[in-house]
């Protein structure tokens, strides 16, 4: 919602329903039939973008409802953290993930989904391999976050910090990503666009009060704002 999403909803069970609705009561709650699991594919029609992945959990219950999701799903989307590392356990999923979708592993889920490397040139070979033969985008998150395309181009970002390596903001750049898709960014736009502004956040988020080791994911959400005045002003 910060980098502009006019309408945000989240899909989640029915435990959470409260929370969401008290902590972010801008945001529509889409509500799971189970209790404790995403357990159903909701209604996709009606959405222009989509994350999936975040805080969405392991169970049984939960991988079928992701191979659902993968088959119903035409249009390109977001794919985070437990949302690779079940793709990684079922790989065949790969193949249902739609042309032009982002994913965005950090290197122990990138090793999990593709295998070990023996060094960062034969896996980013590995990474960009992988976007060419599957039309997808990759995002390894790191120090000079890379990025892949379908086209065998990679991008590695300037901006971010070491604070940043902290729980939760690989979170908020999928939420960023999501953003940019949804106000008619293309893939490759809102990979590189978005990649940016999360690192640039992080960096302004430094301040007299706020180092390196006290960062945290939210600052990063405090500082969106000031991302998109910057770069707008370049």
């Amino acid at each position: 919602m910060r980098t502009g999403a006019g309408l945000v909803s989240t899909h989640a069970p029915k435990c959470a329903y409260t929370l969401l609705q008290t902590t972010i009561p801008e945001a529509m709650v889409s509500i799971d039939e189970h209790e404790f699991y995403f357990s159903k594919t909701p209604q996709l029609e009606k959405y222009n973008a989509i994350g999936i992945g975040c805080g969405l959990g392991m169970d049984s219950l939960t991988v079928a409802a992701l191979e659902d999701f993968l088959k119903k799903i035409k249009i390109p989307i977001v794919i985070d953290a437990d949302a690779l590392n079940l793709i990684a356990q079922n790989q065949k999923l790969i193949s249902d993930i739609p042309k032009d979708s982002i994913l965005t592993p950090h290197p122990k889920e990138f090793e999990r989904l593709f295998g070990k490397t023996k060094n960062n040139f034969e896996r980013n070979q590995l990474q960009r391999n992988f976007s060419k033969e599957n039309q997808l985008y990759i995002i390894l998150k790191g120090a000079n976050t890379c990025i892949t395309t379908p086209y065998g181009h990679c991008y590695f970002n300037s901006t971010g910090n070491p604070g940043m390596a902290t729980g939760g903001s690989g979170d908020v750049l999928t939420g960023i990503l999501t953003s940019l898709l949804a106000q008619g960014y293309n893939s490759l736009e809102a990979s590189i666009l978005g990649v940016y502004m999360h690192g640039l956040s992080g960096d302004l988020a430094l301040s007299d009060e706020v180092s390196q080791e006290s960062l945290l994911a939210s600052d990063l959400i405090d500082h969106i704002g000031e991302s998109w005045n910057l770069i707008r002003s370049k």
